[in-house]
């Protein structure tokens, strides 16, 4: 793959070309599902192929191929460099940043590499889940899933960087649905992380079954959840698709210059905004940080070859970043985020999340409940709605706790909560101490034409905001 990338990059080099990358990988995929006790399949999937990139007379060309043969990389850059010239004769022209040259490796921190894990122990382990999912009178319904993935990628460019990437990611989920006269509650567990089969260990998946039976069962017989307008205390995993939708989407750069405008939204940020506008209170600082090991969304390079980086998107209430590529980047005067990635080898890289997160603040979880008079906590999302300039916003959540001066008194179910994204972040008024911070990963984030399926992930507290428009929902 090394040669083979060196090839690409010397092709290139004697090409009319302004500028031109190439990427190399190979990987592999393995999804074990378990359904109501009986596999419901097993997956294992390999990958390989190349990448090339070129810049030329202002346009970008792309192409890709799974034949790794001299051959193919002569008719591969041919066809990039005749769709950026077909390109550059009608679309306005490209520059790129300056950013430094790196080579370098990075490699995921794996103590037991999942792919050694015999498959046996992998279903014995999902039949276990089941049997304790399956433990309560009223389940119909219950699910289990392990997901692995291994990428060796090489990346070069004909500005001389060069890097090489290996990274692994584990990941689960359950799920429960019980049901009484009629009524369906569903409580389940999903996240995935960077690293082996150790963090599968860590998610102690049987525990965490036992408890959804229980809270499950809880929503059956529990009050409905309480409408009107008061104080919300959003839980770690909820916080995830606040951020995910209200947050992270908004503040890609290709959505605000409209780039993605005809299929997977814009954002109701401007360009001028980037500086001036006052996002949330003086409480919300959000960053993004592709350096985090543990994450999903943490690599060592991203797909333009730029290194992972760590900055502020919200600091003290003020939006001061974005996430960006090295096109989009040089457009405001900025060198990248790093946050340019692509699915795979046959993908052109757009601006995705990283690891977009809150920070933690000074609050615990025990100090926000008490503070509350009436009110409602809420965690595990159900549902999700939000418009394509990712303004108005309705989510729902499996779970919910009822508040009444400063203590839950109570399961509520079904609770949604809904607001505008520019008016709810400026109700922040606690955010969770670093004792509760955890870190999420979102495996199935779509964006782009043709689409991609990015991972990333979220680093989450507890928050409380005051005044939030809650509901009941089913």
């Amino acid at each position: 793959m090394k040669d083979f990338a060196m090839v690409i990059v010397d092709l290139l080099q004697a090409s009319d070309i302004d500028y031109g990358d190439v990427r190399v990988e190979e990987g592999k995929n393995e999804i074990i599902y378990v359904k109501n006790g009986v596999i419901e399949g097993i997956s294992t999937t390999t990958m390989y192929g190349f990448g090339v990139r070129v810049l030329k007379n202002g346009a970008w060309g792309f192409a890709a191929s799974n034949d790794l043969s001299a051959l193919s990389a002569e008719k591969v850059i041919k066809r990039a460099i005749e769709l950026a010239e077909a390109s550059s004769l009608s679309n306005p022209k490209i520059e790129l940043g300056n950013e430094d040259i790196v080579s370098g490796e990075y490699a995921s921190e794996v103590k037991e590499s999942p792919f050694k894990v015999s498959l046996d122990d992998k279903i014995n382990l999902l039949f276990e889940i089941d049997r304790i999912l399956a433990s309560s009178k009223y389940t119909f319904y219950r699910h289990g899933h392990l997901h692995f993935i291994e990428v060796n990628k090489y990346f070069a460019s004909t500005e001389g960087a060069f890097q090489r990437q290996r990274i692994v990611h584990s990941g689960a989920g359950i799920g429960v649905k019980v049901i009484k006269d009629g009524e369906v509650q569903t409580r389940s567990f999903e996240n995935h992380l960077q690293g082996g089969y150790e963090i599968i260990r860590e998610f102690d998946l049987k525990k965490r079954a036992e408890t959804l039976v229980k809270e499950a069962e809880e929503l059956l017989f529990a009050e409905p959840a309480p409408q009107g307008e008061m104080d919300i205390i959003i839980g770690p995993h909820q916080m995830v698709l606040q951020i995910h939708e209200s947050i992270g989407h908004a503040v890609e750069l290709d959505r605000i210059f409209n780039y993605e405008i005809s299929y997977a939204g814009g954002s109701f940020i401007t360009p001028d905004m980037i500086g001036n506008f006052r996002y949330g209170s003086d409480i919300m600082n959000i960053y993004q940080d592709a350096t985090n090991k543990r994450s999903i969304g943490g690599f060592g390079f991203d797909d333009e070859g730029v290194p992972a980086k760590k900055e502020y998107i919200v600091k003290n209430g003020l939006l001061v970043g974005v996430l960006s590529s090295r096109e989009t980047a040089r457009r405001i005067g900025r060198l990248s985020s790093a946050a340019a990635r692509a699915e795979n080898f046959a993908s052109i890289p757009i601006v995705r999340m990283t690891t977009v997160s809150i920070e933690p603040g000074e609050s615990t979880l025990s100090e926000m409940i008490e503070s509350v008079k009436d009110g409602i906590m809420v965690d595990w999302n159900k549902s999700w709605s939000i418009d394509d300039k990712r303004l108005n916003f309705q989510f729902g959540t499996e779970i919910g706790w009822r508040i009444k001066n400063g203590k839950v008194v109570g399961v509520v179910k079904n609770p949604i909560y809904y607001d505008i994204t520019t008016k709810f972040w400026k109700k922040l008024d606690m955010v969770g101490n670093k004792d509760f911070q955890v870190l999420f990963g979102v495996p199935n984030c779509g964006k782009g034409e043709p689409g991609q399926t990015m991972r990333v992930a979220h680093e989450t507290v507890p928050a409380l905001f005051r005044k939030v428009n809650v509901g009941y929902g089913r």
